[in-house]
């Protein structure tokens, strides 16, 4: 079962509600997605604490609904 972008994006700002959610459909399958995520409260966190918010916002999904999410996460510039 696939997932819809517009799920994931929703997701991620129900946990990070200051983020900006870019999401890409890589396959255009509604399983293979690419994701950016710019938020503040990313700011001195490491990229693997920046990308465990990430997937832990995702509700565990991954694996199952959503097959594979390229992250790229950022603070603020």
């Amino acid at each position: 079962m696939a997932m819809p972008a517009n799920e994931i994006e929703a997701l991620i700002k129900a946990a990070l509600p200051d983020a900006t959610v870019t999401i890409d459909d890589l396959a255009g399958d509604g399983d293979h997605y690419a994701a950016t995520v710019v938020s503040e409260q990313f700011r001195g966190l490491s990229r693997v604490r920046q990308h465990q918010v990430v997937y832990a916002a995702l509700r565990g999904r991954m694996g199952g609904e959503l097959h594979a999410l390229a992250l790229q996460t950022s603070a603020p510039n």
